[in-house]
């Protein structure tokens, strides 16, 4: 399956979630999408479709693929410690998902095109992969040479989050990954246990 490029407020509406940041549909229409709209009589849900929604939903917040998803679960299921907060910690640590939380980047949509158009070095080296996995200690920042970009400054300048994790130096428009986060500082609403419980059975 090809990365979702679709209208965001549609999956937003379809787990009850903003994932992708406020939305206005979710005020208008507070129920899923389909033709039938709010009238239509839901079954409930089965234990398994509970966590398959939550794997989904997980992957449509930070624009991740099947393969790419189920290899960084079974990574974080050699590592030691809970499963699902080491997913979740390595999800985290991807490029793309680094760029946006440290501003460079108003989406992690953004992000990803930002690395891909060869914007964003790290420790000095330009790096065009989105999932490339940063480590603790490593510098993630904007190549010279786009420095001087309107979509850059202007996602900088309005940057209000500030993550423990994170140090963001202004003036070199470089960020340092001091560790990985806890997870109680990981704001996104996704919860980790179904998702391990979906790929243990």
């Amino acid at each position: 399956m090809a990365r979702y490029r679709g209208p965001k407020s549609k999956i937003a509406r379809k787990f009850n979630d903003p994932i992708f940041g406020p939305d206005k549909a979710m005020e208008r229409k507070p129920y899923p999408p389909g033709h039938h709209g709010a009238s239509k009589r839901r079954r409930k849900q089965s234990e398994y479709g509970v966590q398959l929604m939550e794997k989904q939903k997980a992957k449509y917040t930070y624009g991740i693929l099947e393969r790419q998803f189920r290899n960084t679960f079974k990574e974080a299921a050699r590592r030691k410690g809970i499963t699902g907060e080491n997913l979740l910690q390595l999800i985290e640590s991807r490029l793309d998902n680094v760029v946006f939380r440290l501003g460079i980047a108003p989406t992690r949509r953004a992000a990803r095109q930002l690395v891909s158009h060869r914007h964003i070095a790290v420790n000095g080296q330009v790096v065009n992969i989105p999932s490339y996995k940063i480590k603790e200690g490593d510098l993630v920042g904007v190549r010279e040479k786009s420095k001087s970009r309107v979509a850059i400054t202007d996602s900088l300048e309005t940057r209000s989050n500030r993550f423990s994790w994170l140090e963001w130096d202004e003036e070199k428009m470089t960020g340092k990954f001091l560790n990985y986060p806890p997870r109680e500082e990981i704001p996104e609403n996704i919860k980790e246990q179904l998702i391990v419980e979906l790929y243990s059975k």
